[in-house]
This record gives structure tokens, sequence and C-alpha cells, in this order.
């Protein structure tokens, strides 16, 4: 019989890093209304607490909020251990802390004659603290993550990782080395997890979120000052053949999909949302 619901969610146990930021906000939101216990992880407990709070209030399904820091890991195991405390054991996982910083982007977008007296405005002024702070909340603040959690799945033979690439694993974009470079880790590491995973039945997949608004990444897209898109949202519009910036909502629908037994036969794939950005070819 065809089972074409998400049905299989409800009464669930799931955790997302980040989960108070934007994106994880809209992914908890969709959890909850199908029925899943959800564990926001955050490095600002006041938040994660308030969402979990909100969530459990609209959705009378169980949500928490817990403090933890994914490049830690050993604040990674006491969060593990209050989420089965509190919900049972961890049914899916999804990666989904990151972000960029100013600190690990570039002021020119290339080298040119015009700006080669000025260097330190290109990849040769950057500062090797801000590149680590950058790749390492994107891809080793989700390996540790799926260690953590990965264990225990592995350990009960079922289990559900899911992590959020970006459009730049596809396309480097300009003036974000750090983020590029890591969210192209996270792709190759979800094929390498799952082809790991594959006979434990554990399986991992990724969604690429297009381009959103959202607080990391708003000062490149708009004037501080104005409001105004910059050159370089204008140029993103450009070049997404439907001509918008996503909602966080858009990203719901292939997630819901990649952690429901709906897709029980897929493992190691990337699903873009991203309004067409990644089949536009220029021109």
């Amino acid at each position: 019989m065809a089972n074409n619901s998400f049905n299989d969610l409800k009464g669930k146990v799931c955790v997302i890093t980040g989960g108070g930021g934007v994106i994880g906000t809209a992914i908890a939101d969709a959890l909850a209304s199908a029925g899943v216990k959800v564990a926001i992880l955050d490095r600002r407990e006041e938040t994660a607490t308030a969402l979990a709070k909100d969530l459990t209030s609209r959705y009378k399904t169980n949500c928490i909020g817990v403090a933890c820091d994914v490049l830690d890991k050993d604040t990674l195991i006491l969060a593990s251990a209050k989420v089965e405390e509190m919900l049972g054991p961890v049914d899916i996982l999804i990666n989904g802390a990151g972000g960029n910083s100013p600190e690990a982007t570039t002021k020119q977008e290339e080298v040119n004659a015009s700006n080669i007296d000025t260097l330190d405005q290109t990849f040769f002024g950057l500062k090797m603290e801000g590149f680590h702070k950058v790749f390492d909340l994107n891809f080793i603040g989700t390996v540790l993550p799926s260690m953590v959690f990965g264990e225990k799945m592995v350990k009960r033979g079922k289990g559900n990782i899911l992590n959020i690439s970006s459009m730049n694993a596809y396309k480097a974009l300009t003036k974000i080395p750090a983020y590029s470079a890591a969210k192209a880790s996270v792709n190759n590491f979800t094929e390498w997890l799952a082809v790991h995973f594959a006979k434990t039945g554990v399986r991992v997949n990724a969604i690429a979120p297009g381009f959103f608004l959202t607080n990391q990444n708003r000062f490149l897209l708009t004037d501080e000052k104005t409001g105004e898109l910059t050159t370089r949202g204008n140029k993103i519009l450009a070049n997404t053949p439907m001509g918008k910036f996503g909602e966080p909502e858009d990203l719901q629908g292939a997630v819901l999909f990649l952690v429901s037994d709906i897709s029980k036969f897929v493992t190691g794939i990337c699903i873009p949302v991203d309004g067409g950005y990644n089949a536009f070819g220029g021109v």
C-alpha cells in the first residue's frame, strides 16, 4: 500500500543544531508540525528554549531547547544525554549550525590590475583566525555532531542524518573562500558518510539552499544603511531563474522528504533548493 504522507515522523525525536537561526527555526517548525519531538541545540540557550516553548504550544508536541557548542565534543555528549533523558533516543540529526562572517570575507571579488597595490583587500589579506572560524563552524560543526549522535543511531540500527550544504558547494562564490570550501567539504562528507553507514540502517543526505536573506549574509546582499540590494545582491537575483530570494519555509518540503520513510531508499544525495540557480548557465 502506498504511503504518501509524513505520518511515520510522528513521535520521532530530532536534534537540530543551530536550531535558533532563521533556517533552523523554519525546519524545526516543519518537524514539529509533523509531530516530531524536536531538541533545538544552539549556543544561545534562551533563544532555543523560547522557540521550543512556542513549538510545543502551537503543535502540542514535546520540544526542548539545549545549550550546545557544535565545536565542543564534550558539550555535544552532554546535550545527547539530556535529549535522550527528556525526549528519548534520537532518530534524526539535522546539522544546521553554520554561517559566514566578515572576518572570512575578502573586500574585493578578484585580483586584477586595478587592485594589485591593495592585495590586503583580496585573498592575501585574509586572517587565518577568521578563516578557521568559518570553516570549522560549517564543516567540523557537521562532523562532530555526526560522531556523537550518529554512533547511537548505528548501535540502534536506524537513524537519519541531514546536513545543510549550500550553493557554494557547487559553484564557489567570490569573496567567501572559507564558507565555500567548508560547504564543498560538507557535500563530500555527506557522500562519504552515507556509504560508510549504508548497511547500518542510517541514511545520510543533504540539502543545498540557494540564496536566502539571513543574519549571516545580509551584510553582503543589502546595504546596511538603506536596506537596498547591493550590486552582489542584484547579481544573484539576475542569475536565479525564479528572480527572487528563497524564504526559509521553502526548505521544509525537501527536509521532510529526506527525513521520512518516503525516501527510505535515498542516501548520499544533496538536493538543491535554489530557485533554479544551480541549473542556470548565465545566458
